[in-house]
């Protein structure tokens, strides 16, 4: 998919979610899990990069919403490796189903790391793929890439520029990262506070977006207490991910 493309799903992800209640109750119980770990810091500033239909707010009302193209419900348009923001003015940054389109994770970290308050947070909910289950919902029912065999690229180029920004994708990413040892040192300005696998099945069998929905909306409560079951084996279910990074 090609980075203009990227409006086009935005206006029918608005559409589907719409019309689907039960999408609705899945995405509250995620931002809820994200409200949970927010830093709290005393006047708190937060940000959400790449808010796509600006959703959080029905969570988290105080979140200034941002994202590559204008849309009348986000308050910023912005891309996150130049934020136009002033060093240490935020308390937290939430990247929601972004973080795996970061060709330069470890570019962007240092922008974060810039914008935020000592104590601030990056809170990242992502797929992850390095599960049984994970594999299969991001490698066969997803149309992005998992990559898990793909080299990751931490730092840009010194040629790079913001402006020739495309469209990149690999799912596996935020697992590979986060959820190993191989990026720990990579990762020495940050304290890792916490990192959540989640089954979600709940959501895979909801359809998503843009697949069909595999249970009717009673039937929510119950699919709650299977991933709950399901969480504790992340190896053969996790489908999700919560990385919490603070700053040092």
């Amino acid at each position: 998919m090609k980075i203009e493309h990227y409006q086009d799903e935005i206006l029918q992800n608005n559409a589907f979610w719409a019309k689907k209640p039960l999408l609705r109750q899945i995405y509250r119980g995620f931002h809820g899990q994200i409200a949970a770990h927010l830093s709290g810091l005393s006047g708190p500033r937060v940000v959400e990069l790449g808010s796509g239909i600006g959703n959080i707010k029905e969570v988290i009302p105080a979140c200034l919403r941002t994202d590559l193209f204008v849309n009348p419900w986000l308050d910023v348009v912005q891309n996150g490796y130049t934020l136009p923001l002033a060093a240490e003015s935020l308390t937290d940054l939430i990247l929601f189903d972004v973080f795996h389109h970061l060709r330069y994770p470890g570019t962007a970290l240092a922008e974060f790391w810039r914008v935020l308050r000592p104590g601030g947070r990056v809170l990242v909910f992502d797929p992850y793929a390095l599960s049984l289950l994970g594999l299969v919902t991001f490698g066969m029912l997803h149309r992005e890439p998992v990559a898990l065999r793909d080299k990751i690229t931490w730092l840009a180029p010194p040629d790079w520029s913001v402006a020739n920004h495309d469209y990149y994708a690999a799912q596996g990413n935020a697992g590979r990262i986060f959820a190993t040892s191989n990026f720990q040192s990579l990762l020495r300005d940050w304290r890792v506070v916490t990192v959540k696998r989640f089954a979600a099945l709940s959501y895979v069998a909801s359809g998503g977006y843009s697949r069909p929905q595999f249970y009717p909306d009673s039937w929510y409560p119950l699919l709650q207490k299977v991933d709950l079951i399901l969480n504790g084996l992340p190896l053969l279910f996790a489908t999700r991910i919560l990385a919490v990074l603070q700053k040092k």
